[in-house]
């Protein structure tokens, strides 16, 4: 253990505190359901996409030119993204256009810059 790491060195247990969070704590599906959330944020490709679909709502194309990739390995970043709700598309002809899901996806990703950026 490294110095100055805090250590609770006592065995007394608070009750109240644990029965209240207890009650609050949200069924065990639902903390699977946010790990699988956030390990869509754990890949660097996708976060560069959902980064990029925060600006603008873009074709596959277009995105694998900002990102110098292939379209194949972005539409596999994008399948991934959209099947954990977090992008959605749009067709117009030939041309599929991905955005952001919903404002929450933005919001997710805001928070995020600004807690590394503390």
């Amino acid at each position: 253990m490294k110095k100055n790491t805090p250590v609770c060195d006592c065995d007394v247990i608070h009750g109240d505190v644990v029965k209240r969070v207890s009650k609050a704590m949200p069924k065990e599906e639902d903390f699977y359901d946010l790990a699988d959330l956030y390990k869509m944020f754990a890949d660097s490709t996708r976060v560069r996409i959902l980064w990029a679909l925060s600006r603008e709502g873009m074709c596959v194309c277009d995105i694998a030119v900002l990102l110098g990739m292939t379209k194949s390995a972005i539409s596999h970043q994008l399948k991934s993204l959209r099947l954990s709700n977090l992008v959605k598309y749009t067709k117009r002809g030939k041309e599929v256009y991905y955005s952001l899901a919903d404002s929450h996806v933005k919001d997710i990703f805001e928070k995020g810059f600004e807690h590394i950026h503390e």
